[in-house]
């Protein structure tokens, strides 16, 4: 009811009903979350400039947005004494958008944050699919994740990086996370955990091994 994802009404709607729900007055961080090519980018940056003046976020991110319109939002936010704090990007070994199209080079730049998400590529960078689709597996209950993904090509790659990450002593999962922490690029990475377990072998990605020219 509120339009594109862009425009102003749905970006103010959409903050103003979360603070409702959470019962909060403001947001530490608000994102665009995607880059809406049917609303002028002014109108998009503007509202958020607003959101910020009006005090229901401290700080605004923006995430998926191509270089071209991720540099004029940096430019107008700056010209608005409105920080752009941050940037949200897919990233992971399979998937180097951001890197490939010098998001990342812009980002370090300019002092903006990098966060990565999808880090292990919905399952694929884990043990999860090596041996096959599990029936419990996202692929299989027909997600986000479809079985065209995991192509033989797809399944040597992965089946390689596995070899890498266990003469590193490592599962491919924490390799796969400490690939994205190696350098100073990235601020953080958005992991998802269905246990405490899982979210501990996560955390191992942070005392990773560097890594040497050769496994690069």
């Amino acid at each position: 009811p509120y339009g594109n994802w862009g425009s102003r009404k749905y970006l103010m709607a959409s903050l103003d009903q979360s603070l409702k729900r959470m019962k909060i007055d403001y947001v530490d961080l608000f994102y665009s979350h995607r880059y809406d090519p049917e609303t002028p980018l002014e109108e998009t940056l503007q509202a958020l400039v607003d959101i910020v003046r009006q005090g229901k976020a401290l700080y605004v991110g923006i995430s998926n947005w191509p270089l071209e319109p991720l540099k004029f939002g940096y430019d107008y936010l700056k010209a608005h004494d409105v920080p752009l704090l941050i940037y949200q990007g897919r990233l992971n070994m399979l998937d180097r958008k951001p890197q490939e199209t010098g998001i990342t080079d812009f980002c370090a730049e300019k002092g903006i944050g990098f966060i990565a998400f999808s880090p292990l590529a919905q399952g694929l960078l884990t043990d999860r699919y090596l041996n096959g689709i599990p029936k419990d597996s996202r692929i299989a209950h027909g997600g986000h994740l479809k079985k065209e993904s995991l192509t033989e090509s797809s399944l040597r790659r992965i089946k390689a990086l596995n070899g890498i990450a266990e003469r590193r002593g490592q599962s491919l999962a924490e390799m796969a996370l400490a690939w994205i922490l190696k350098d100073d690029l990235v601020t953080s990475v958005i992991v998802g955990a269905s246990s405490t377990a899982q979210l501990g072998k996560n955390l191992k990605a942070l005392h990773s091994p560097a890594f040497t020219a050769e496994e690069l």
